[in-house]
Formats: C-alpha cells, sequence, structure tokens
C-alpha cells in the first residue's frame, strides 16, 4: 500500500480551512518547512507568525492571540513544543481555556535519524496530565485532516501528534473523526489490541498474521486519547478478556496508562502495555528502531499470543 504524509496533510489542510476561516492564525518556531505550516503561510503571510527559536514565546502568544478571538494553531517538533514549554502551556493555555491547537509533525522513534534528543516518548503524558487539553493521535493522512478540521471547528487547547513518516491508509476516504470515539478496524474475539498513530498498521499486520494461527484479534484505533472511548474500551474488554496496547511512547502515561487506568477500576482484565520501557530512544531508521525497541509486527504477534497463554 502506498503510504502518505501526515504533516504534508496537515499543511493541505490548515490551508484549506485558512480560506474558509479568516480568525485561523498559524505560528511557527523556525520550523515551518518541516512542519508544513508554511504552506499557510506561503497563502496568507498576515496571518503566519514565526516566532523562530523561542517557542515558549510562541505558547504565550499564540494564547494572547487567542483571547481576542481567533483560533491560533502552533506547531514545532513534539520534544520541544511540549516539553520546552511544558510552564506556557500550563500557566497561559491549559488554565485560561485559551483557543490554541498544537500540533506536533514529529513525535516518538518515528522521528528517525534525528535522535534521542528529538524524539520525544512523553508528550502524551505530559499533555494529558493537563486540565482542558484534549489529545488526539490520527493514524493516516485521511484521520489527519478530519481532525484538523475538527479542532479548528471547536473551542478548546488540543494536542495532536504527528508523525515524521509517512503512513498507510487505514481509515476509508469518508472517515469523520469524533473526539471520544475509537474505530474497529478489525473485529476480533480472542484479543484486542488498542493502538495509535504509526502502531495501528502494525496492529493490523500482526492481526492477520494471528488469524493465520486460528487466534481472532478485534484491533481498534483509539485516537482519541483524551477524551478516551470507554464505552468502546469495556465493551471490547468483555468480549476478549485480554487487552495489549501498542504505542510508539513512553509506557509511562500514554495509550497504555490511560486504557489501564479505566480498566483497573472498572473492569480488571489480562492486559500488557507495548511502548518503549523507561528508555530514551536512538539514532536509526524508523523501521529499524520499531524493531529494536521491540515494536514491530512481529513483536505484537509474539505479545499476543504469550498474553493469550498466561
Amino acid at each position: 500500500m502506498v503510504k502518505e504524509s501526515l504533516r504534508g496533510e496537515y499543511g493541505k489542510s490548515l490551508l484549506r480551512i485558512g480560506k474558509k476561516n479568516q480568525n485561523i492564525i498559524v505560528m511557527d518556531a523556525d520550523l515551518a518547512k518541516s512542519t508544513r505550516t508554511n504552506t499557510f503561510g506561503n497563502e496568507f503571510p498576515e496571518r503566519f507568525f514565526d516566532s523562530g527559536l523561542s517557542e515558549q514565546n510562541m505558547v504565550s502568544t499564540a494564547a494572547g492571540i487567542s483571547l481576542t478571538g481567533k483560533t491560533v494553531f502552533i506547531s514545532s517538533f513534539a520534544v520541544f513544543l511540549t516539553g520546552r514549554v511544558y510552564g506556557q502551556i500550563r500557566q497561559s493555555v491549559c488554565y485560561n481555556n485559551a483557543n490554541v491547537k498544537l500540533v506536533a509533525t514529529h513525535s516518538g522513534l518515528g522521528v528517525g535519524e534525528d535522535g534521542a534528543t528529538h524524539q520525544a516518548l512523553e508528550d502524551i503524558a505530559l499533555m494529558r496530565a493537563l486540565p482542558n487539553m484534549q489529545v488526539i493521535v490520527p493514524a493516516d493522512s485521511v484521520e489527519t485532516a478530519s481532525v484538523i478540521d475538527y479542532v479548528a471547528d471547536n473551542y478548546g487547547p488540543f494536542y495532536v501528534r504527528l508523525t515524521r513518516s509517512d503512513l498507510q491508509k487505514v481509515n476509508n476516504d469518508d472517515y469523520k473523526f469524533e473526539l471520544g470515539k475509537g474505530t474497529v478496524l478489525k473485529d476480533g474475539k480472542d484479543i484486542t489490541i488498542f493502538a495509535i498513530g504509526a502502531m495501528v498498521e502494525k496492529a493490523l499486520k500482526a492481526a492477520e498474521d494471528l488469524s493465520e494461527q486460528s487466534i481472532s484479534a478485534a484491533v481498534i484505533n483509539l485516537s482519541s486519547i483524551k477524551p478516551l472511548d470507554t464505552e468502546l474500551i469495556l465493551k471490547y474488554a468483555k468480549t476478549t478478556g485480554t487487552v495489549l496496547t501498542v504505542e510508539d511512547h513512553s509506557v509511562f502515561g500514554g495509550l497504555g496508562g490511560s486504557v489501564s487506568e479505566f480498566l483497573s477500576q472498572n473492569y480488571p482484565v489480562k492486559m500488557k502495555i507495548m511502548g518503549v520501557n523507561n528508555r530514551f530512544g536512538r539514532s536509526g531508521k524508523p523501521e529499524q528502531l520499531y524493531k529494536f525497541y521491540n515494536l514491530d509486527h512481529t513483536d505484537i504477534n509474539k505479545e499476543a499470543i504469550t498474553l493469550l497463554k498466561k
């Protein structure tokens, strides 16, 4: 299957909504070419602001602009947009419930050769802990376009986590994102695999391999990390009794943390969280890194079988 760029779709989506909505403002931190916000900036220079290497200033300025009635999109790499500027996001954006949309285009091991200093593996944990912040991790270009439309039309702080890598399409072209709703991509009765972002396509491949071993695996895209689709999670926990979560993020505080926090208090089942276990990333091609950190589709297959045998 052909892979498509999520950040490329982000740039096109900004341009599309910018043509319809004059209240859209876009800001970047000297990375417009990488984040693809330059697509908007080239068309609407009067509504595009580059803060330079000053994410703290960008976030504080964006919060102030949003309080005048504008919808402000700000972008950078995930490690800079969340870690470097956490205090400003907390105080200026979330405390004021400002209408600011944080869109990170480089996250997780998928950043690749830039290495550990640029591979944010804790950004979801940081953002989902903040009151008023809503967290979304699209799985492909189709979902990215729908998510950008959604956050532009709905008030409040959002964190949208995109990949640097191109990803396979897993959603139909008519897909519409709904906040707080997961998507069942493959039904199953033996085990449920919840995945986000780049891991969704790998979960689907793992499910195909499992079916050849007479194991029926459901694959669910939980792109809405906060709020979470607890109704769907509960339904499949009851159906399969076994849950595996997979994410290109730390095993602490991300998708697995969200699902386990809910299930442990409402319907405990056998569960395994797959992600990066208390380690930093390293330099390498994304697919090589996924294999190194045991996040390839073959690793998902093995973990599913091991979990079912417990």
